[in-house]
């Protein structure tokens, strides 16, 4: 039995999908106009591995991930970089695409853009005008918070205490403070609508494309802790309005990555972008840093922890390998009740590696199936477990510049492999030494066993 902690009720809950063996999944996608950063990679592998599980435990998974390609930060870099808005959301779509593949992610099976759905939210905001529940105001489109009885109990605020710190900005002209943009005038850069030109508000993108790909009522909403308020409280607002029905069965928010105990984001300039860290770590290790944390949890970025996490991804990766047999089947083995029972209570990924490092123990002693059972549970987690692999020319390169620093000229790995043990066997380990340490510093690792010494490049 599996149990989620939904942000609404703030209780672990059992999780029970409204079709029996399918999961409607949803997770608010990126604005595309910078970098994806360390906090993104926390938040996307989180539900990577949720969406991961769920099909691994049979489900018919429907996994739909939003791209907002029109947004007041894309406008304000086309501005500044002389670029149409299509330029800027594209470049920036595909860069992120591209860190999400780095890290091993799938991705959805639906990523709608927002400029694609517009008539979508159009006739969302229509319906809403018509019930009641928004107003037009000189071209711009507003929700009547206060009509939602319900508005708050997403984050737990009082509507008096949103009221508070509820303020108008220059060129608003609401009938009340608390009430948020369905539709904002946009002659500049806009869409024709029945109010004029103008484009949405981030909010409504998300309850359109909600309802036209997973329907009126989902599964499951996930998303970073920093969305609960604002955008999830709209998004509930106006889709329960809208729909006359509930929105989402279980809301999951992930926690924030810190630096010196304050939240990673671009507004307070203190990120650190994927392609950044790739550089220095692979996605098995940035993986593994994130998932030995709760997701709930916020996570404390460092050099230490990510060190401390390499290490064990190489752990998991050297582990020895055997084949895997074709009947080979998980569910019948104690690893599988261990990681399943650990995964079941709220993604406990922190007990889940406890398996799977327990199965590099025994992979490495040659017990039976134990490699087997170590990728297959491994995989669900999204590690990658593929061995690198050299062109014929990037060989021959390492192998000249291993040549160099034993001053030899040898043409193979096998000769370099071949000189190393007749040191050996003279006992002058010096140049034994010398040998692995060149090796290991061209990224090479020697891996010696009754059968003989071989090699392979380091993860």
């Amino acid at each position: 039995m599996m149990k989620l902690h939904n942000t609404f009720t703030d209780r672990l809950e059992e999780f029970k999908p409204i079709e029996e063996n399918k999961v409607k999944m949803y997770v608010c996608g990126p604005t595309v106009y910078d970098n994806a950063h360390l906090g993104h990679a926390r938040c996307y592998i989180t539900w990577d591995v949720l969406y991961r599980y769920l099909k691994f435990k049979g489900y018919d998974v429907t996994y739909c991930r939003n791209v907002t390609d029109v947004d007041d930060k894309i406008l304000k870099k086309s501005e500044a970089e002389n670029k149409t808005p299509q330029e800027v959301s594209t470049y920036w779509y595909k860069a992120f695409t591209n860190s999400m593949s780095s890290l091993n992610n799938l991705k959805p099976d639906i990523e709608p853009f927002a400029t694609k759905t517009l008539g979508e939210m159009i006739a969302m905001v229509k319906d809403l005008i018509a019930k009641g529940y928004a107003y037009e105001s000189n071209g711009d489109v507003y929700f009547r918070v206060k009509k939602f009885k319900s508005y708050g109990m997403l984050s737990k605020q009082p509507i008096d205490k949103l009221e508070s710190g509820a303020r108008v900005e220059i060129g608003e002209q609401k009938e009340d403070p608390l009430d948020f943009a369905l539709w904002k005038k946009d002659e500049k850069f806009g869409y024709k609508s029945p109010w004029g030109v103008g484009r949405p508000g981030w909010h409504i993108e998300c309850s359109a494309m909600n309802r036209k790909f997973l329907g009126k009522t989902i599964d499951i909403h996930a998303g970073g802790a920093d969305l609960i308020f604002p955008h999830h409280e709209n998004e509930i607002a106006q889709s329960e309005c809208a729909n006359d029905c509930k929105f989402v069965n279980y809301w999951l928010h992930n926690g924030f990555v810190t630096i010196n105990k304050e939240k990673m984001s671009k507004s307070l300039g203190n990120f650190l972008t994927i392609d950044k860290i790739l550089e220095t770590y692979d996605a098995n290790t940035i993986r593994l840093f994130i998932l030995t944390n709760h997701y709930r949890m916020p996570v404390e970025f460092s050099d230490e922890a990510l060190l401390s996490a390499q290490a064990g991804a190489k752990r998991l990766i050297n582990a020895k390998r055997a084949e895997i047999p074709a009947n080979f089947d998980i569910t019948v083995t104690d690893e599988y009740k261990q990681f399943t029972e650990a995964m079941d209570d709220d993604l406990n990924t922190s007990k889940a590696l406890a398996v799977l490092f327990e199965l590099v123990n025994k992979a490495n002693k040659d017990e039976k199936d134990a490699y087997a059972k170590l990728v297959t549970l491994g995989q669900v987690l999204g590690f990658n477990f593929a061995k690198i692999e050299l062109t014929e020319d990037e060989l021959k390169e390492k192998i000249n510049t291993i040549n160099n620093i034993l001053n030899t000229n040898a043409s193979s790995m096998e000769e370099i492999i071949e000189m190393r043990n007749n040191a050996r066997k003279e006992k002058n380990w010096e140049i034994s030494d010398k040998i692995r340490n060149a090796l290991d510093a061209n990224g090479i690792v020697l891996k010696d066993s009754k059968d003989g010494t071989s090699w392979e490049l380091k993860n």
